[in-house]
């Protein structure tokens, strides 16, 4: 247990509660003392969405595969409802022909718990000082408290129900834009996510530290702008594709047969 918590801290923890304080410290040096940890965690949550861009790819490429994948499952389940036997063997060679799905979806659940575990610590003790011992050696001295602030108005090592109403409604836009652009969604799925999701998240990160919800509010805006361009750019591309001139094929060329004269035999 002690060598996985080591092992999240060195590999995971560490390295972004550094990169976070290193951006702050550049912020502080740029405004002359002025920075506020806000501002500080939107340049972090951008810097680690772009690290994070190649996995948010590869899941929009893999999102209709998952889907099909769900449609077959349960086509399983209703089909085979009376025959348990069966059922699993189906299942099992359907998840066996798509290892790749769902090796990226485990490996996709497992980072999400783990950012979460992270951010956790970052603003509910790390920025507090009790993890200034992780910091890198070139990482300059922190000398004054952090202003754990945004807009010198949100405590972000606390909770705030204004941020967290935001993050609730980021969630709702987000996923109506996701509902909008799938490939299939049943009505009750679109209840599912677009009405009770936030409702969930809003309760879930109620009590949690104001800062974590500014790092998900930074996601969710920057998943959006990328969920638009995306769709923009695929668009574009289904028009040129349309519309693309397209070289008329030559008409092979029709050699003329030589009619043959009838041949006329002399009259004595």
């Amino acid at each position: 247990m002690f060598f996985l918590i080591d092992w999240f801290v060195a590999l995971i923890y560490q390295p972004f509660f550094n990169l976070l304080v290193a951006i702050y410290l550049l912020l502080d040096h740029l405004t002359n003392g002025n920075a506020d940890m806000g501002t500080a965690v939107i340049l972090f949550t951008i810097a680690f969405r772009v690290l994070w861009t190649p996995v948010s790819l590869a899941s929009g490429r893999s999102y209709d595969e998952q889907q099909e994948i769900t449609k077959r499952f349960k086509e399983y389940e209703k089909q085979y409802s009376h025959d348990p036997v069966t059922r699993k063997q189906m299942t099992k060679q359907l998840f066996r022909g798509n290892k790749r799905i769902v090796i990226f979806s485990s490996i996709n659940i497992t980072l999400q718990v783990l950012i979460a575990l992270m951010l956790w610590r970052i603003f509910a003790k790390g920025l507090e000082g009790e993890d200034f011992h992780l910091l890198y050696p070139f990482i300059p001295e922190v000398i004054e408290p952090f202003n754990l602030t945004f807009m010198n108005r949100f405590d972000l090592s606390h909770p705030n129900m204004t941020l967290n109403i935001v993050q609730s409604l980021f969630i709702f836009v987000f996923e109506s834009i996701s509902a909008l652009f799938a490939v299939s969604i049943s009505a009750r799925e679109v209840v599912k996510t677009q009405f009770t999701l936030p409702v969930v998240s809003f309760f879930f990160f109620l009590t949690m530290p104001a800062g974590k919800k500014l790092f998900i509010i930074t996601t969710l805006a920057f998943s959006i702008v990328q969920m638009l361009l995306l769709q923009t750019y695929y668009f574009i591309k289904s028009l040129e594709d349309k519309f693309a001139f397209k070289p008329k094929e030559p008409t092979p060329e029709v050699t003329a047969t030589p009619v043959e004269q009838p041949v006329t035999t002399p009259h004595n």
